[in-house]
């Protein structure tokens, strides 16, 4: 009895860690696709793999918030990859405090990138904002690159 207990908890136990190791294999996947339609003119620096449910209606959309410091002199490019089952289209924002400096869709116009470079004006530290538009659910990645000169 105490063997067939040991040999489920084994099974399970592989079971799960062959999951999660196919799903983080895919997620490093999504990653390295995202990174390299970057361009090959840039220098991968870090990746935001974001996902979002759906907004209740009548709510604020969820997003996600990260910051981090940039450099005055340094042009740095940032790409947004939808997940291959997202519902919405991802949409990245940079933010120098309360000022959105850049977004990877501008509703006014209907323009929409899915990289866009920025020249650091001052060090300091951004807000970068991803989301889904009409705040659908949805996976994306996120790739921070340095531009190479």
């Amino acid at each position: 009895m105490l063997r067939n207990i040991l040999i489920y908890i084994f099974l399970i136990s592989g079971t799960w860690f062959i999951h999660g190791n196919s799903m983080a294999q895919e997620q490093s996947a999504d990653v390295e696709k995202c990174a390299m339609a970057a361009g090959s003119d840039v220098t991968y620096l870090k990746d935001f793999v974001v996902k979002l449910d759906a907004a209740p209606p009548n709510q604020k959309p969820p997003i996600y918030r990260t910051s981090l410091a940039l450099r005055k002199g340094v042009i740095y490019r940032f790409s947004i990859c939808n997940g291959d089952y997202s519902e919405g289209e991802a949409v990245l924002r940079l933010y120098d405090q309360a000022n959105m400096l850049l977004s990877t869709y501008y509703p006014e116009t209907g323009k929409e990138y899915k990289s866009i470079s920025f020249a650091c004006q001052k060090s300091a530290a951004y807000t970068i904002v991803i989301s889904f538009k009409d705040g659908k659910k949805g996976e994306a990645v996120g790739i921070l690159s340095y531009v190479n000169k």
